[in-house]
């Protein structure tokens, strides 16, 4: 979702295949329970303090970027949400996965559970509504599913399963099942690791983290 243009207050929405299907019944089924703002295309280094026509045209350049049109991948949009924190916020909450990187052997097992740190007055917290993650090669990983949330996005994410095709893939939950591939061919013949990235952000303090995740082929 996206808005058109930055002078009339006028919307661009792209349903999914599950809102359409909501929206076709016709019975109410179709009901937007949840939605976030994200700031992706400004350049905040475009904000001028030294305009020489004064305090008004500061943000001018910001105030005339084109905006983003609507489109439907998650995992190429809204990568920097915006947040509400507490009055008086002297930290801004950041994520702990545990370890700064996840070596997996050939169909080998782990479990993820992320924190977040500074976050509403709490040196540690798990959030409420969990954490979505999302990885960049989902052939690397022969199970990739999120537990401890039971909406009907976490499940419809958590349900499908990609493998053969290097393409991204998002779950969500507050505790992250990861399998490594057991498909020996994807190594090649030379090769003895395959490495990809797994994002994890948080879905009630919008903090984010990036870690390296490595497959080790075993003889």
């Amino acid at each position: 979702m996206g808005y058109l243009n930055n002078s009339v207050v006028t919307v661009d929405a792209i349903l999914t295949k599950k809102g359409r299907e909501l929206l076709a019944r016709g019975d109410g089924s179709f009901r937007i329970s949840q939605f976030a703002l994200a700031d992706d295309e400004i350049d905040y280094t475009l904000y001028n303090t030294t305009h020489p026509s004064g305090s008004a045209y500061y943000g001018e350049a910001i105030e005339n970027m084109p905006l983003l049109e609507a489109f439907p991948d998650e995992t190429q949009v809204m990568k920097y949400k915006l947040t509400t924190l507490p009055r008086g916020t002297a930290k801004l909450p950041i994520l702990e996965a545990g370890s700064a990187s996840i070596p997996l052997k050939l169909g080998a097992s782990l479990t993820i559970t992320p924190q977040t740190l500074n976050f509403l007055g709490t040196s540690q917290a798990f959030e409420s509504s969990g954490y979505t993650v999302m990885i960049a090669d989902v052939r690397l990983l022969s199970n990739f599913s999120g537990v401890g949330i039971n909406s009907s996005e976490a499940e419809r994410l958590n349900e499908t399963t990609t493998l053969g095709t290097n393409v991204s893939k998002t779950v969500i939950g507050t505790s992250i099942n990861l399998t490594g591939t057991t498909i020996n061919t994807l190594f090649g013949s030379a090769r003895t690791s395959l490495t990809s990235t797994i994002t994890i952000i948080g879905r009630d303090s919008g903090s984010r983290i990036t870690i390296p995740i490595t497959i080790t082929k075993v003889n």
